[in-house]
């Protein structure tokens, strides 16, 4: 599971977000933003734990007029919000280890705790 790709501009919309089926992972930051860019590896290490579990994970650009991020009430980056057949299960803003995220991704139902 890449975490190297960019956020993408390219948001789907609430109404889909909460209709998605299993464990999604959004992880909302800005390609420019330091602070994103220095939590790559800790994230990555976090999803790497769990790749044998049906996990998506979702790069959205997050920002100002950012539709998707303000439903979730984003204000911080990056900021991993955790879902469970639609529904918030878990968030972590601005990850400093990787025991954080995957405490965090315990909470998905079917993930293992790595």
């Amino acid at each position: 599971m890449s975490t190297s790709s960019p956020y993408s501009s390219d948001e789907p919309p609430r109404a889909e977000v909460d209709a998605m089926a299993g464990s999604t992972v959004i992880e909302f930051g800005a390609n420019w933003c330091g602070i994103c860019q220095a939590a790559q590896r800790t994230i990555g290490d976090a999803l790497a734990a769990h790749a044998g579990a049906p996990l998506r994970h979702l790069k959205i650009e997050d920002g100002r007029g950012r539709p998707l991020g303000r439903s979730f009430g984003i204000k911080l980056w990056p900021t991993l919000v955790m879902l469970q057949d639609g529904r918030e299960v878990a968030r972590v803003e601005r990850p400093g280890v990787t025991r954080e995220i995957a405490d965090a991704l315990a909470a998905l139902g079917g993930s293992r705790n790595g």
